[in-house]
């Protein structure tokens, strides 16, 4: 079903942090940092993985996505929706549920056998695709997904997902000289807001947040 109503953005920012807090997804440690993907420290972590656990929230939260992927580039401006492998792929199907349109999903490598393939489900030259994501850090790994899709014919201008880390000034350059949009619900800043509305985390531990996410790629440089 297509979601009719339209929170504002400030309003979709601010219930997606304190869904993310309330299933835990959010994972705060300035003592003991985590490592990162890319081996650097960080004293947050998020796991929107855990979302597909909890019906309820994850039921709003792609209303959400969906709303804001409406609202911002159309009612008609998609043919299918693709999720990338592996955590994108049950919100693109949430999504596409929604929005009443074709599901498919990309692979991070071309499978090995058969056709050799990369797309699994049927998209085709000239379809307007939106790439679904759990999150994004530095829009880096969005591009291969991007580039797979463009090599079938369809087109692929607008990512969206749940959580963008938003500390990062290059991410949106990054995609856009791609030529791809990235429509998010929440930042890192818009957690830190209600964990301190909340107190969901010590003071010191919130302070410690707050200077990395100031400057992360000093804190980074420090720990390092």
């Amino acid at each position: 079903m297509i979601p009719t109503s339209y929170p504002t953005q400030d309003d979709i920012a601010r219930l997606t942090a304190r869904m993310l807090l309330e299933i835990k997804a959010v994972h705060f440690n300035a003592a003991e940092p985590f490592t990162l993907a890319s081996g650097l420290p960080s004293p947050t972590y998020i796991d929107c993985r855990k979302l597909i656990s909890h019906p309820r929230i994850r039921a709003t939260l792609m209303d959400f996505l969906t709303v804001t992927v409406m609202r911002n580039v159309g009612f008609e401006a998609f043919d299918n929706i693709a999720g990338g492998e592996t955590a994108g792929i049950p919100f693109a199907a949430f999504v596409a549920e929604r929005m009443a349109l074709p599901m498919t999903y990309v692979r991070k490598k071309p499978k090995g056998y058969g056709k050799n393939a990369r797309i699994e489900g049927d998209m085709t030259e000239g379809q307007r695709v939106l790439l679904v994501e759990d999150l994004t850090t530095d829009g880096g790994s969005k591009l291969s997904f991007v580039d797979a899709i463009r090599d079938t014919g369809a087109t692929c201008a607008h990512t969206a997902v749940i959580f963008y880390y938003g500390i990062f000034p290059e991410t949106e350059k990054t995609l856009g000289d791609h030529g791809v949009a990235l429509h998010h619900l929440c930042t890192w800043w818009d957690v830190l807001a209600e964990a301190k509305a909340q107190e969901a985390f010590d003071a010191r531990t919130l302070d410690g947040v707050e200077a990395f996410l100031q400057d992360p790629r000093a804190w980074q440089a420090a720990r390092t």
